[in-house]
């Protein structure tokens, strides 16, 4: 089982296989991770809904303040950002300041690491939201979740709480009218007496369809990286990665896969 957890608001930067040299941000508690979604394979662990678990979020202001000195530090570095990232401990949107938050990284970017990318990694569980949803538009790279086009596998796998269901997902995401991208995570395994698989041609078939109904500017493709919350998932072999893309280019749709 995993818990890998960032420990700041204001992490690296690291090397991303998808976002070259990102500077990552978790707007969510540094102790535990705080989701609204429970996916099987989360690096981060399971997401701990019992009562009287405390959730400390950081404050607006100070995320503004320690954005700016740390793009002021890495100026003219070898370590300048690519990508200022919004990932970290589980939903970065659930932060009840995001698009406030949006507004400030986008000003203090502006000024001190201007050829920087703003990417969001969301699970798309907050676009009712009117705030949240153009906030993403206001972005860079906003890369959005989308695991499979069957509501059961979607349950299975993510395990959405409140009550979202993945047709309600689908259609906040084709609202963007294309101007997001997707990432889909393969996985196969067993949890909880189920098997888990989304790379089935069933499955396949479904997700390539809502991907034509989104039309997004790319997709992102990729396995697991580190452990997961669920103990039996296996990392899906790159030569299937590609095939699974290979599908989705015949669909006119550009796709990566990060191995």
């Amino acid at each position: 089982m995993a818990g890998f957890l960032f420990d700041n608001l204001i992490f690296g930067p690291v090397y991303s296989r998808r976002l070259g040299v990102s500077l990552g941000i978790n707007l969510l508690p540094v102790n535990n991770k705080f989701c609204n979604f429970n996916c099987v394979y989360c690096e981060c662990g399971w997401t701990d809904l019992s009562k009287g678990v405390k959730i400390v979020l950081p404050k607006r202001e100070n995320f503004k303040a320690q954005l700016e000195n740390k793009l002021k530090e890495l100026q003219g570095t070898v370590n300048e950002p690519d990508s200022i990232t919004f990932a970290g401990n589980g939903e970065p949107t659930i932060h009840p300041d995001f698009a406030e938050i949006i507004n400030d990284t986008i000003e203090v970017r502006n000024r001190y690491a201007p050829e920087a990318a703003i990417s969001i990694l969301s699970n798309g569980s907050m676009l009712h939201k009117s705030s949240v949803k153009e906030a993403l538009k206001r972005v860079d790279k906003n890369i959005l979740k989308l695991d499979t086009g069957i509501e059961s596998t979607f349950h299975t796998i993510n395990q959405a709480s409140g009550g979202l269901t993945l047709d309600k997902v689908i259609n906040n995401l084709v609202a963007f009218d294309g101007k997001l991208i997707i990432q889909t995570l393969f996985v196969r395994g067993e949890y909880n007496g189920k098997v888990i698989d989304n790379t089935t041609d069933k499955e396949i078939e479904a997700w390539l369809k809502v991907l034509d109904k989104i039309n997004p500017e790319y997709i992102m493709i990729y396995p697991i990286e580190r452990g997961t919350a669920a103990k039996d998932i296996e990392k899906i072999p790159e030569e299937e990665l590609i095939a699974i893309a290979e599908k989705v280019e015949a669909l006119g749709i550009s796709t990566k896969v990060y191995f």
